[in-house]
């Protein structure tokens, strides 16, 4: 690994938190937040595009978030439909290939088939790509990857003795995504909240205290100049 002084990061994951809160600062309803916020993910998109950055990944929707009120979850699989609708021109004409990663077929059936359709027809993209985590949750993904590793052990495929680090990597979701060098969680909430747990092992985290609707352009090109002045050792020496 490069262990000398960060250049631009090639794989940036968000967890995109604040949209609530933001709401209620300017008296709207909840709703209204999570509309804005889908603002900031276009100006993060710009800025990626410009530096070069050719993975992003968002925390979209968590495995925990169906706790919410029904009508906010209503709202956001209706937002996100509205999303790949009006983004999908877009990512063609910036050849960016949709991905998602998660339990999908929790997803409410009109949900899935418009998420299937864009991804089928972005998949030959090989410039950048947008990744979202949807019904995601990472203790999941390490669940269901031991329990796919079980199954090839069981018919006899893998040796148990041959598991190592590079297997489970490879029955993750996304097992061709590189590691991600940067993770940026936005409203002032210092954890990790059950993403990328393993993917995640020596990645750089950014807190920052401004809610997401307002992380634009400025925002994240901070974020991005922070970790350009890093010193990444992966447990070597600095």
């Amino acid at each position: 690994m490069n262990t000398s002084s960060a250049g631009w990061p090639r794989h940036v994951a968000i967890i995109m938190d604040g949209n609530g809160r933001w709401a209620q600062l300017h008296g709207l309803p909840r709703t209204r937040g999570h509309e804005e916020g889908a603002e900031s993910i276009a100006a993060v998109l710009r800025v990626c595009r410009e530096v070069g950055i050719p993975y992003l990944t968002l925390y979209a929707f968590s495995s925990e978030n169906w706790v919410r009120p029904r009508t906010e979850v209503h709202c956001l699989m209706g937002l996100l439909r509205r999303y790949l609708r009006s983004r999908e021109k877009e990512l063609h004409k910036h050849r960016t290939r949709l991905r998602a990663i998660g339990r999908l077929e929790a997803l409410p059936p009109t949900v899935w088939r418009e998420l299937s359709r864009v991804m089928d027809a972005t998949a030959h993209y090989t410039e950048r790509q947008l990744i979202l985590a949807l019904n995601y949750g990472a203790r999941a993904e390490i669940t269901d990857a031991v329990r796919a590793i079980a199954r090839k052990v069981r018919r006899g495929e893998l040796d148990p003795e041959r598991i190592d680090e590079a297997v489970v990597t490879g029955h993750l979701y996304a097992p061709d995504v590189p590691d991600p060098d940067l993770l940026i969680r936005t409203s002032g909430e210092l954890r990790l909240s059950n993403f990328l747990l393993w993917q995640a092992s020596y990645t750089e985290l950014y807190f920052t205290p401004v809610l997401w609707p307002d992380f634009r352009e400025g925002e994240f090109r901070a974020a991005l100049l922070d970790y350009r002045r890093r010193h990444r050792r992966f447990g070597g020496l600095g």
